[in-house]
This record gives C-alpha cells, structure tokens and sequence, in this order.
C-alpha cells in the first residue's frame, strides 16, 4: 500500500531553508513507497529523497534514522540521513515527521541471476556484522505479537480454507523457541525493490524503516523468500548463492541449518498477513494500491509442503 501526503515546492523551499541543501530545483513524487511518502529531491547540492512517515512517530524514528547514518559511515551502502542546522536527522512537514537522505545510485533488478543473488547475500552479512556495534534496539513490530493481534481482524475476509491455514500456522509459529539463535539488527524487508544495483555492483540498501532486532536468520529467509522464489518455490541455484555468500560472510550456525525450514514459513506468514490486512483494511490516503495477498500464501504452502528446502 502507498500512502501519499503532498507535498508543493513552496512548502518544500521553506522546509529546506533549515538545511545545508541548497535551493530546491526539483520534486518528484515516487509512487512506490508501501509504508510512507516518499520524494526524489533535487537542489543545487545534489539529489536526495524526502521521506513523510506515514505511521511511524517522532519517537521511533531515531531507531531508524541513526541506523542508516551507522551503517553508512562504516561502509553498507545505504540512504545517509542529512542533519538540520540544530543537527537533527528529521524534523516535522505538512504534520508529518519527515527526514531527507542521500539518494543513491542504481535501480533494483526485476529478475535476478545467482550473481545478483549472491552479491545480496554477501552484503547482507556484511549489514548484519556491522550491526552488531548498532546500540539501540527495537522489537520486530511485525512478529508474533503482531501476528495474533492481526488475525481475528482479518479472518472475517477470508475464506475457510485461507482461515484454516492462518490459524494453523500462527499456532505453530507460537510454539517455535528460536533462543538458541544469533540475534541482531536486520533489515526485515530486504526484497528485490529495496536493493539498487549500480551496473555489477550493488548500489545501496535502501527502505530500512522495518528494520529491528530479530534472529539475523529471519532476515535470510524474508530475503530469499522475495530473491530465490520461482513459481512460489525456491529455485536451487539463487538460492544457493545467496546462502553460501552470506555463509562465507558470517558462517552460519548448526542451529541455524536445523530452524531454516521454520524461519522460511515465519517469512512467509509474516508477509502474508501484513499483505492481508493492507488489502483489506488499507488506511486512507491520497494513492494507495495493495500488494497481492495470495502470493505469499502460496509461499507458505511450498514451504509446508516442503520440510527439506534448500540449504548450504
């Protein structure tokens, strides 16, 4: 779902006379944003993208935003939040908390090869590495919690056999313990259009406003699940090359290996029950569109159907 709040260029001008930025010279609204507004930006310093947080407060944001400026100062290519002149990272526009970041170049890749695949898995561990000197921390706002929460309100949209399987797999998922798994900061979104690639290389992460501290593994698993997928199942080779980039990375753990085929149906629930219920209880807004909810179902279903699913 997008959700836009507009902006005009003299509201922007003004917005950005507390910034080291320049004249405006050009805005342009970006039309695939899910959870916020976004912006591209140019003024007489360069290019930047301008973020309206449609859901997340003032108080969450510095979770996020002082994420991005770690990760970029120690070498992830990601968005790099621009301070104000009182050196804050976001302020507030149109009574939205907004910030404006670094635009970075590339564009995301449709249909990616093992090459590409492996290069996500490589900077993935990188992320994960260098997350660990990160000291806030945020709980996944999208876990268990979250979960059993959402389905009594999106069980009256769907049908008995969509039901079933919801309340089937949230009961399984309720009884997995993960303690025994390498935590840290991760992305929680890493899909195919949040990853820029700059001709061979990759160009930056970008949209980390779902990002937490969670088991790094589910981070492999909401990103194969998007990468590797090919009619709704894994496809051996993507697959592959990302796991053994990531391993050669950060070596993964025997623990690991065994909550794998787990971690892959908690990807696939997670985004199948946020997609349910942006689908069926969208919040207002000036554009919005809802992803298809069925996709991620039948992910899910493979993995069910498949205890064994591709491993190192």
């Amino acid at each position: 779902m997008s959700v836009f709040t507009t902006v005009t260029p003299d509201q922007l001008s003004i917005w950005l006379e507390n910034f080291d930025l320049g004249n405006l010279v050009d805005l342009q609204g970006i039309a695939s944003g899910i959870e916020n507004t976004n912006y591209f930006v140019t003024t007489e310093k360069g290019k930047y993208v301008l973020t309206l947080f449609e859901k997340l407060t003032l108080d969450e944001l510095p979770y996020y935003l002082d994420l991005m400026a770690h990760l970029a100062s120690r070498g992830i290519p990601c968005p790099n939040p621009v301070p104000n002149h009182e050196h804050r990272l976001f302020g507030a526009l149109n009574g939205k908390p907004a910030s404006i970041v670094t635009c970075l170049a590339g564009k995301s890749v449709e249909h990616p090869d093992a090459h590409q695949c492996g290069l996500i898995g490589e900077m993935l561990a990188k992320m994960h590495l260098t997350g660990k000197s990160y000291s806030k921390k945020m709980a996944n706002p999208r876990g268990r919690k979250w979960w059993e929460g959402a389905l009594p309100e999106i069980l009256p949209y769907t049908n008995r056999e969509e039901g079933r399987l919801l309340e089937e797999e949230i009961r399984f998922q309720s009884a997995q313990q993960f303690d025994a798994l390498p935590e840290g900061v991760i992305h929680a979104d890493l899909f195919r259009d949040n990853a820029l690639f700059d001709g061979e290389k990759i160009g930056g992460l970008i949209d980390f406003y779902f990002a937490c501290n969670d088991r790094l593994l589910l981070d492999v698993a909401i990103t194969v699940n998007d990468w590797c997928i090919e009619n709704h199942r894994l496809e051996e080779k993507r697959t592959r090359a990302l796991l053994e980039a990531y391993h050669r990375v950060r070596p993964l753990q025997e623990e690991e290996r065994k909550a794998w085929p787990i971690l892959l149906r908690t990807a696939s629930l997670r985004f199948w029950v946020s997609r349910l219920y942006d689908y069926y209880l969208p919040r207002p807004g000036e554009l919005t569109h809802a992803k298809d909810p069925d996709h991620f179902r039948s992910i899910l279903e493979g993995h069910v159907a498949n205890p064994d699913p591709v491993w190192l």
